[in-house]
């Protein structure tokens, strides 16, 4: 097969370059195309029960994280000109098109008792701005008259307010986020310069939009970064412009097609996406180095340019196959998640990880057989004296010290058994972002004046039309309230209860010792002063209850805690809501994004947990394909297995916890630290045909040249996820460090341990099947016929 391809690709090279150059412009064309992604990502598949329920609260209550915060800490807030800069202020972004409500200490409501309608009026408080101090010291004291907005909007202990702004949800979702968030926030920023105070942002829609935006600014710098470091690899190893040239042309064609397979497949640059151009390069180029170095190894061997480039593909060709297949399988096994972020990044990184290697695989030797052939300085790289010295030295140690070696893997595996009983699992939906964030100071901002603002909700069915009016009904729901008070992670409960003691205030004119539940009588006469429900209308009921007024919902913010603690409380709340509640009589459901994110964080762990373990599998089988021997795919996997075990100690020691962003690089690292595996094994198999069976001589000669390629490619590899370090997201920076550490013990654990095992297990190893696999990587009997003639031709 290797042979009949290698004639079509140099054969017919102009007709393929032109063909690639098509299909370029076309994925170029795509590329322009494709969009970031500004929606929330979706966890749980549609057909779960916690996904059910949230998707039933939106449908009745609308959506719970469409709200953005902005707050403000100032004593003197209530002096006339700063007061009514924040009022100008909130009509201003009232104004903005996509803002759809702002609940600010100038735009707020009370209630009002109409004698002569018997209903209750819903007023604004500041009624226009006001002209005088002692307008606004009336308004002041009529605000603080309204305990209903005392731990929702303002914080009289801290001088601490917010200014609640609604977004439409339908921009939400698209791009057009983006300029209304700016929107907003520019003309916050200038009242915050022209008043001189600081202002604080958070909510959902900020935190998406920001996170997205850093996003696109981290894609054009790792895509630079991984540039530069590729380049500069690749001239250091082979000294020659042309070897850094064209793999560097290739990587260019590789990230337009790769932006054009998203674009193609209808799919959006997500916070995993953004980083598979930068990851491409780094894999391209490690192609770039294996065909590259077989190439200047077979030309200076005989001298002769189209046998060497033909030898490239007919030689390496099955074994970059394999190890491009099992960096891909790494990535493919995110496709089982059911998480839609992550089977996108796995599809679109698989599809285009084989889609480099068949491009590296035919512009190679294309590219190369344009130019003249190798000089000897452009060749020298493979006598480098301080490689040479390292394999040197390792020879002897596989060779004399295997002991020490098994001693080392011994201890490390203790070491590392013992590092794994320490990991712990957790997350928090605002988790890879550095504590020294803005966006992250900000949050801390909320959480310490008003206790949060991830929602969480909980809804109450009373299975009965008008069951939620009832007075029984709504001292239940204050029970509650009070049982969510004692949680010090949880902000001041708002629900219908609330709006029955708001009433009762209004109904005693104002008086702020009313605001309490009312008794059976006060409830009767109250009851017809409450406004009616109207579904197209909104009002102060229809936030907290549905139009059949048999379910309401009891709205609460939390602080940004690990999903261990939302557990624990969720746990908790559970009794106690079932003793409020009798569950024959009324369905209770927590719900909201806080419990969507647990669940969510829960099945990612579990099935990428099960996505590694099938990557394992199907590693396993592609081992098989290339050995066809049980003995020798367990060997394979051996030295690929202990980085794993020491990334994961190596969590446990540093606390890093495991959560989706750092659990998802075991089966990355795995698919990627397998390729050295291959490329040694095959060409340990290939020196054992051609040394009729001496091990000990095969494992050399197969160290001595795969080495080279093994070192050359982690270096790059090292390097290339090494810049994912400096990303400003926690989760990012883990998967560089993780990845790099992981692929460095990788490469460690093959040049030392798999030789060891392999003079060690000698003849148990080297089966039959072994030395007949299902897929021929040489023709061995073929460069055994040509062996003499080329050390004749030398």
């Amino acid at each position: 097969m290797w042979t009949y391809l290698v004639r079509l690709i140099l054969r017919f090279r102009l007709w393929n370059v032109l063909a690639i150059l098509l299909l370029t412009i076309f994925m170029g064309y795509k590329a322009t195309k494709v969009e970031m992604s500004y929606e929330m990502a979706r966890m749980l598949p549609a057909s779960d029960s916690v996904s059910i329920d949230y998707e039933n609260f939106r449908k009745q209550f609308g959506e719970d994280g469409s709200v953005l915060f902005v707050g403000i800490k100032d004593s003197s807030l209530f002096q006339l000109k700063k007061f009514n800069a924040w009022h100008d202020l909130t009509y201003q972004i009232k104004d903005i098109d996509g803002v759809e409500e702002v609940l600010s200490l100038s735009k707020l409501y009370y209630l009002s008792k109409n004698d002569s309608t018997k209903k209750f009026d819903f007023k604004p408080v500041v009624q226009y701005k006001p002209r005088t101090q002692q307008e606004l010291d009336s308004i002041q004291r009529m605000i603080y008259s309204l305990p209903f907005y005392e731990g929702l909007l303002i914080n009289k202990e801290t001088n601490a307010t917010l200014m609640a702004i609604t977004l439409n949800k339908n921009k939400l979702n698209t791009k057009s986020r983006v300029a209304l968030i700016s929107d907003i926030k520019n003309e916050v920023d200038k009242f915050s310069a022209k008043q001189g105070i600081e202002v604080h942002y958070s909510g959902l829609p900020y935190i998406r939009t920001a996170i997205s935006k850093k996003v696109q600014h981290e894609l054009k710098l790792f895509v630079l970064l991984s540039f530069i470091i590729a380049s500069l690899a690749l001239y250091f190893f082979f000294r020659s412009f042309k070897s850094v040239v064209f793999p560097m042309f290739i990587v260019l064609i590789t990230m337009l097609w790769a932006m054009g397979i998203i674009s193609m497949l209808g799919y959006k640059i997500t916070i995993l996406t953004g980083i598979i151009p930068p990851l491409l390069i780094v894999i391209c180029v490690e192609n770039c180095i294996f065909f590259l170095n077989k190439y200047h190894h077979e030309f200076r061997a005989h001298g002769n340019k189209v046998k060497a480039l033909s030898r490239i593909v007919t030689r390496i060709g099955t074994a970059n196959l394999l190890t491009n297949a099992t960096t891909a399988t790494g990535f493919a096994a995110f496709c089982i998640t059911g998480n839609k972020i992550l089977v996108e990044f796995g599809m679109v990184a698989s599809i285009t990880i084989m889609s480099t290697f068949f491009l590296t695989l035919i512009l190679i030797p294309i590219f190369f057989s344009y130019i003249a052939a190798p000089e000897l300085k452009q060749t020298q790289h493979l006598d480098n004296k301080h490689i040479n010295r390292f394999l040197a030295r390792i020879e002897k140690i596989v060779t004399y010290k295997r002991k020490l070696v098994y001693l080392v893997v011994f201890i490390v595996l203790v070491v590392g058994l013992y590092g794994v009983s320490k990991l712990k699992t957790t997350g928090n939906i605002v988790d890879d972002i550095p504590h020294k964030d803005p966006l992250y100071v900000d949050l801390l901002f909320f959480e310490q004046n008003f206790k949060g603002i991830m929602p969480l909700e909980i809804s109450v069915d009373t299975k009965k039309d008008k069951g939620v009016m009832r007075l029984s009904v709504i001292k239940k729901i204050d029970e509650l309230q009070d049982v969510l008070k004692t949680y010090p992670e949880l902000s001041k409960p708002v629900s219908i209860a609330e709006v029955v003691k708001f009433a009762k205030q209004a109904f005693y004119n104002g008086n702020p010792e009313f605001y309490q539940l009312p008794d059976n009588s006060e409830m009767a006469f109250m009851a017809e002063y409450l406004p009616q429900i109207k579904s197209k209308k909104r009002t102060i009921l229809n936030s907290f209850v549905d139009t059949n007024m048999r379910s309401c919902r009891i709205s609460v913010q939390m602080a940004n805690i690990g999903t261990n603690d939302i557990k624990r409380i969720q746990d908790d709340l559970k009794p106690k809501i079932d003793s409020i509640f009798n569950p024959e009589k009324y369905t209770v459901k927590v719900t909201g994004t806080s419990v969507v994110f647990l669940k969510g964080t829960n099945y990612l762990i579990k099935n990428l947990r099960e996505s590694l373990l099938l990557a394992i599998i199907l590693i396993a089988l592609i081992m098989a394909l290339l050995f066809s021997s049980l003995r020798m795919i367990i060997l394979s996997l051996i030295p690929n297995l202990i980085p794993q075990l020491l990334t994961a100690a190596m969590m446990g020691y540093f606390g890093i916890p495991i959560k989706p962003s750092t659990i998802l690089i075991f089966s990355i690292a795995l698919g990627i630290s397998a390729d050295n595996t291959i490329q040694f094994l095959s060409r340990y198999r290939y020196e054992l045909r051609l040394n009729k069976g001496n091990i000990k001589e095969s494992v050399l000669y197969a160290l001595g040249e795969a080495g080279y390629s093994m070192i050359y490619s982690s270096v790059v590899l090292y390097l290339g996820f090494s810049i994912f370090m400096l990303s400003t997201f926690g989760g990012t920076q883990a998967m560089g460090l993780l990845i790099s550490f992981t692929l460095l013990v990788g490469v460690i654990s093959n040049l030392f341990l798999l030789p060891s095992l392999l003079l060690s297990l000698d003849k148990f190893l080297t089966s039959k099947r072994f030395k007949k696999p299902i897929l021929e990587i040489f023709n061995a009997e073929e460069d055994i016929n040509e062996l003499k003639p080329e050390q004749d031709q030398k």
